[in-house]
């Protein structure tokens, strides 16, 4: 009877897990053959200090061969990048002589969803850090506060073009933006300083507070009865003395009219327009009969906003045709 081809393992694990926290599988083959490693690392120590046996070397594909040869089996602890040269050239050698041994890829860990949040948040930091970026390390939250406008018009730009590949790439340029304030915030007075992982502990706890249909068994049947919860839930984390308080007064201004009129509205409060007078400065006046016009659209279920948006744009385009003629 034919004894088993020899086998060369190449395990891959992620580099943004602990290094000892491998799959039953990974853990039976590197204590029931021996490991080679390029270079010592977090999971060499681990896998030593489970009892196994590493050996380093300079020379893998010679080693790998030598060691599958005289053991019947041989596991490559696979550097944070997957050594995929090591496992081309591999492949190419045992294609040539097939009798060799077999390459087979394990996975001693995988990314969990997310992970690469850390790998962006590591990436700030070094760009942060002494030696950095030097533009970076000169900003502050004011000095970046026009940028995060910007990322976030052009993520809504790709919305509404209905681009998603656009979309993921904004997405990651408004996340740029956080992971830069949240940075920043980690090098002001003690007592003051937060970092990225308040923000999201923050947020972790405002998900679970607010969603109770989720997270704690609160029995709802409807879309209205889960956006009264939150609404509920919100006015209980932070008390108002206005039903107008909280609302960002930056946004762009029909953004705001229409805000403004949503509140006044689901407060049940009867406030009047400030009617356009012909004592009214020309200013006032057109103000007024904006916000009118704003609350006319609101009425008919129309988006203020976006309709002189579009509006725009659509001269923009016959703007475009005049010149071209």
């Amino acid at each position: 009877m034919n004894a088993p081809p020899a086998r060369i393992i190449l395990l891959v694990t992620s580099p943004r897990l602990p290094a000892g926290l491998l799959t039953a599988a990974a853990w039976d083959v590197v204590r029931a053959h021996p490991v080679l490693a390029a270079a010592e690392s977090e999971l060499t120590t681990a896998v030593r200090a489970a009892g196994a046996e590493v050996t380093v070397t300079d020379d893998p594909l010679s080693a790998l061969l030598a060691s599958a040869t005289a053991h019947g089996a041989v596991v490559w602890l696979a550097g944070p990048a997957g050594d995929e040269d090591l496992a081309r050239r591999l492949g190419l050698r045992l294609a040539r002589e097939p009798g060799l041994a077999e390459l087979e890829l394990m996975y001693g860990s995988w990314d969990p969803p997310g992970a690469r949040l850390l790998d962006a948040v590591a990436v700030m930091d070094r760009l942060q850090s002494p030696g950095g970026d030097p533009w970076k390390r000169a900003q502050t939250h004011s000095s970046l506060a026009r940028y995060l406008l910007e990322e976030c018009y052009e993520a809504y730009d790709a919305i509404v073009a209905g681009d998603l590949d656009a979309l993921r790439d904004e997405l990651g340029d408004v996340l740029l933006q956080v992971v830069l304030h949240a940075r920043l915030a980690e090098e002001l007075p003690e007592g003051k300083r937060w970092n990225v992982d308040d923000v999201a502990g923050g947020l972790v706890a405002k998900m679970i507070r607010r969603n109770p249909h989720v997270f704690a068994g609160a029995s709802v049947e409807t879309i209205e009865e889960i956006t009264e919860n939150w609404e509920r839930i919100k006015r209980t984390e932070k008390p108002r003395g206005s039903v107008l308080d909280g609302i960002a007064l930056s946004q762009p201004a029909l953004a705001l009219a229409a805000k403004v009129l949503h509140r006044v509205d689901r407060a049940g409060l009867a406030v009047p327009l400030p009617p356009p007078t012909a004592e009214s400065e020309p200013a006032a006046r057109l103000g007024a009969e904006l916000l009118a016009t704003v609350a006319r659209s609101r009425a008919a279920g129309l988006d203020a906003e976006a309709a002189l948006r579009q509006a725009t744009l659509d001269y923009v385009e016959t703007v475009r045709a005049a010149e071209q003629a």
